[in-house]
């Protein structure tokens, strides 16, 4: 799970970067808050990295899936603006929360710190979450067109790094 958990990060980073990159175009408005999404996740990413090193073990096999998925998600969301951005965000936290949530439930008894590093990020991936579902319509166009899109890739990505 921390395996996961660490390449999930990493693919966050790469979705916050793509849209940083094409928000200084089209939504410069977002710029400091995708900054600051960004920090939280690169945060996040070394506290798993550094459970995985504790632990002797190697990162997941999907790392790099995670990144590039990310990245072309972040660029082609940046670049159709706020209301993409923001409905995006919310569709992978949504999926992310859920996941956590099942972890925490999960390791409570087996492994104590998981559950600390994995408790100690929820409070910033619930603020993403509800920061931009603040910010949409859950009748808008992009919000219906891209949650369901960004919910199965982000589950199927989920799924596939927990069976390799």
């Amino acid at each position: 799970m921390i395996k996961v958990d660490h390449a999930g990060e990493h693919g966050a980073i790469c979705i916050y970067s793509g849209q940083l990159f094409m928000a200084r175009l089209f939504a410069p408005g977002m710029v400091a808050e995708l900054q600051e999404f960004l920090s939280h996740e690169r945060r996040h990413r070394a506290m798993f990295q550094a459970e995985l090193q504790r632990r002797h073990y190697r990162r997941c096999r999907s790392y790099w899936l995670c990144g590039l998925g990310g990245l072309v998600l972040g660029l082609l969301t940046g670049l159709c603006g706020r209301k993409a951005i923001v409905a995006t965000t919310v569709a992978v936290e949504s999926v992310v929360l859920k996941h956590l949530a099942h972890q925490l439930h999960t390791l409570r008894d087996i492994d104590p710190l998981a559950v600390a590093t994995i408790a100690s990020i929820v409070e910033e991936e619930q603020h993403h979450h509800d920061h931009s579902a603040a910010q949409i319509d859950v009748r808008d166009p992009w919000f219906r067109a891209l949650t369901p899109v960004v919910t199965a890739w982000t589950e199927t990505v989920i799924w596939m790094g927990m069976r390799s």
